[in-house]
């Protein structure tokens, strides 16, 4: 699908952006209890640290603002709440219930080796930088 090549950079963008604002809502759920969030219990200090960092980092891989940072320790997280949260119910994903963290893990991964690309706060940042072809890392 050679075609669709011309599109890598933007379907990026909102690839970044996509992932950025759904991890913020896990975050909003957890710290705001927007989203049908804790009902207003207290959650463990373990939870609400993972919270902020998905609340926070989202957002500031949604705006595309310091992603390579921001990335890798949402990728961490989610590395940890699969090990702490997932693995110790069986070792394959669909049967524990990890796949979300998964997904965010190695997305979030690949973020943070790739950079923020175009539509981004970093982009913007580059001095010289032409909008449509940098690649900030």
């Amino acid at each position: 699908m050679g075609f669709l090549g011309r599109y890598t950079e933007p379907f990026y963008a909102l690839f970044r952006i996509v992932f950025g604002l759904l991890f913020a809502s896990h975050g909003a759920q957890k710290i705001l209890g927007m989203f049908g969030g804790t009902g207003g219990n207290p959650l463990p200090p373990l939870i609400v640290v993972g919270g902020w960092i998905e609340l926070v980092a989202g957002l500031l891989i949604a705006l595309g603002l310091f992603t390579g940072i921001a990335a890798f320790i949402a990728s961490g997280e989610m590395a940890v709440a699969y090990f702490m949260g997932h693995a110790s119910h069986g070792f394959w994903p669909l049967v524990n219930k990890g796949e979300p963290a998964v997904l965010y893990c190695f997305a979030f991964l690949y973020m943070a080796a790739r950079g923020s690309g175009i539509w981004s706060i970093d982009s913007l940042r580059v001095r010289g930088a032409v909008p449509d072809t940098a690649r900030v890392r």
